[in-house]
C-alpha cells in the first residue's frame, strides 16, 4: 500500500486507499524530444475542446491515443486504447515516454494568451479503479496559474505531475504565449502508484493564484477606505455588486473574476454561519 496519508476521505482508488492532492514524480521524459515532435504537429490539427462551456478563450488539443468508445477523439472512454495519426506518424512520442505506465489516452492541450478554464471538476476520475491523469508541461510560461483546490500547482516544463482533478481546478493564462500540457490517463498500477509516493518528499509546496492575491489585496484596500466599502455595501442586487466590485478593482489594476469573487462570497456566508455552529 502506497506510504501516504489519507489525503482526501473516502475510496479514491478502491484498496489504495487516498491519493495525494497532487504529487511531482520521480521520472524523466525527453523534453526535447517531445518539443520536436509538439512543432511537426500542424496547425488544423488542433481541435477546439468539447466542453465549451468551461472556457474562455483557446482551449485546444490534438488526441494522440484516446479510447476507442470515445465520442470524439479529445472525449473520455472506457474501451481499448486506440492510437492516432499524430502519435503513429511520429515516433518521437513513444520514444520520450519510454516508461512502464499504461496509458488509456494522452492528448496536448493547448491553453491560449487570455485563455481561461473556470473552476470544474473531472467527475470521472473520482470514481473507484478510476485512470490516473498526469501532466507533463511542455511550454509551460510562468504566468499560467494551474489552480487546484485552492492553490497554484508549480509546474515547470519537463517535470510529470500527478493532479486530483476529481477536486475543484481552474486555469488562467494572464501571458502573451500559450500554455501546452502533454495529459495522460494512467491505469493505477502498482509502478505508478509508488512513483507517486516517492515524488511527495521532493513536491514543491503549492502557491497563491494571481486572482487570489489581487483579491486579497483588495479586500485589504476595503478595510483601509471605509467610503469605498461603504459604496459597495449599499448595492443589494448580487450582479450589481459583482460588477461595481470587478471595475473598483481593474481601475486599481487587481484582476480576478466573477466566478473568483462568487467563491469569495460563499466561503464568507460559510465563515458566518459556522461562527454560529456548536
Amino acid at each position: 500500500m502506497p506510504p501516504w496519508p489519507s489525503c482526501r476521505g473516502g475510496d479514491r482508488q478502491g484498496d489504495f486507499l487516498s491519493l495525494p492532492v497532487f504529487s511531482r514524480l520521480p521520472v524523466t521524459v525527453a523534453l526535447p524530444l517531445l518539443l520536436q515532435a509538439l512543432s511537426r504537429i500542424p496547425e488544423q490539427a488542433w481541435k477546439a475542446h468539447f466542453n465549451t462551456g468551461y472556457y474562455d478563450g483557446d482551449w485546444s488539443g490534438v488526441a494522440l491515443i484516446s479510447p476507442a468508445d470515445a465520442l470524439s477523439e479529445l472525449a473520455h472512454g472506457s474501451s481499448v486504447a486506440v492510437e492516432r495519426d499524430p502519435w503513429r506518424r511520429d515516433a518521437a512520442w513513444a520514444s520520450a515516454l519510454d516508461l512502464p505506465w499504461l496509458i488509456r489516452s494522452a492528448r496536448l492541450l493547448r491553453l491560449g494568451p487570455g485563455g481561461r478554464i473556470h473552476e470544474h471538476l473531472d467527475y470521472d476520475l473520482g470514481a473507484p479503479q478510476a485512470d490516473l491523469r498526469l501532466h507533463v508541461p511542455l511550454l509551460s510560461p510562468p504566468d499560467v496559474d494551474f489552480m487546484l483546490d485552492g492553490q497554484r500547482i508549480p509546474m515547470s516544463a519537463g517535470e510529470c505531475w500527478f493532479l486530483d482533478l476529481a477536486r475543484p481546478h481552474s486555469v488562467d493564462n494572464w501571458g502573451e504565449r500559450e500554455r501546452i500540457h502533454l495529459v495522460l490517463d494512467c491505469r493505477p498500477d502498482a509502478w505508478l502508484l509508488q512513483q507517486i509516493a516517492a515524488g511527495l518528499p521532493t513536491t514543491p509546496a503549492a502557491g497563491i493564484g494571481r486572482a487570489a492575491g489581487d483579491l486579497a489585496r483588495f479586500r485589504a484596500l476595503l478595510e483601509s477606505e471605509p467610503a469605498l466599502c461603504d459604496a459597495l455595501q449599499s448595492l443589494h442586487d448580487s450582479d450589481a455588486f459583482i460588477a461595481r466590485t470587478l471595475a473598483l478593482a481593474a481601475e486599481r489594476g487587481l484582476h480576478f473574476g466573477r466566478e473568483d469573487l462568487r467563491a469569495a462570497m460563499r466561503q464568507g456566508r460559510h465563515a458566518w454561519s459556522q461562527q454560529w455552529s456548536f
